[in-house]
């Protein structure tokens, strides 16, 4: 028994034993059990109606809807910060793969570039051409069509 309890039962043994008590005390103490009696801790149950007002007044969300619940808005949560960690992730690789695309593309034009140098200085009559400036060599061009040399077998 808690104190309130046995201080209540104290005090109702002395009404009987004290019939001389005014009546405003006795009319206290009745009033104060019956508040004691109808408050509670617990949340009074929502009513069965379900309309706007209910809604949008937050009735729907007592203790005991949370509680029985918490698991799916937990479960919610973490599917929401998936989501956006994902998105976020998805965005980085999006940025850094075009960022890479534009460097293929760099390197390709390069690389076309110097294909186009690399041909150019190789073609016979350039190499000629600098051959005679340099008077490096006596290679020149033949005057005669070559000869076709058939072998029998």
């Amino acid at each position: 028994m808690t104190e309130d309890n046995i201080h209540d039962e104290q005090l109702l043994e002395d009404d009987d034993l004290n019939p001389e008590m005014e009546q405003g005390e006795t009319d206290l103490k009745e009033t104060l059990k019956k508040i004691k009696e109808t408050v509670r801790e617990e949340d009074p149950r929502p009513s069965s109606q379900l309309n706007l007002r209910t809604i949008l007044g937050g009735d729907l969300l007592t203790t005991e809807m949370v509680r029985s619940q918490i698991w799916l808005f937990v479960l919610i949560v973490a599917f929401s910060t998936l989501y956006v960690a994902f998105r976020y992730q998805c965005q980085q690789d999006m940025l850094t793969i075009d960022r890479m695309e534009n460097e293929l593309k760099d390197a390709k034009f390069k690389a076309l570039s110097s294909s186009s140098t690399l041909t150019e200085k190789c073609r016979e009559s350039h190499v000629l051409d600098i051959l005679k400036q340099n008077k490096d060599s006596l290679l020149h061009q033949a005057d005669q069509p070559p000869y076709i040399i058939e072998v029998p077998e």
